[in-house]
């Protein structure tokens, strides 16, 4: 561990670097953390069904407009290298492409202490 603390500190000064996001995690159990990575891609004007993630989720957008609403929050509009974070099982109300004419790509990145699907689609009522 203090290996690898050592390198990155050695790549901070060597390299410009700045953090973009930061956000407290609920509490886990540290004995079974996965990190899982999922490129999303749009298609123009593509959105998604009602959706929750039972595992914290990072979103990074890659390219296009994201439009995003976790219920309870306001709806926002994000951009190249903007990040999002989502608590456990919110759910997610809308995720856009809100291009008509250009795809979108994010990435998600999950942080989960169980063995779970990533997604679980919510019925609209």
């Amino acid at each position: 561990m203090l290996k690898q603390l050592a390198t990155f500190a050695l790549a901070a000064v060597l390299l410009p670097a700045q953090e973009i996001s930061s956000h407290s995690l609920p509490e886990m159990d540290g004995k079974n953390l996965k990190v899982h990575v999922v490129d999303v891609k749009y298609a123009p004007g593509e959105t998604s069904k009602p959706h929750t993630h039972p595992c914290p989720v990072i979103g990074y957008i890659v390219s296009g407009t994201i439009r995003h609403q976790v219920k309870g929050e306001p709806e926002a509009v994000y951009h190249v290298g903007q990040t999002f974070y989502e608590a456990p099982n919110g759910i997610h109300l809308e995720s856009t492409n809100d291009s008509k004419i250009q795809p979108a790509e994010l990435l998600a990145i999950f942080v989960c202490d169980h063995e779970t699907p990533l997604t679980k689609r919510v019925e609209s009522k």
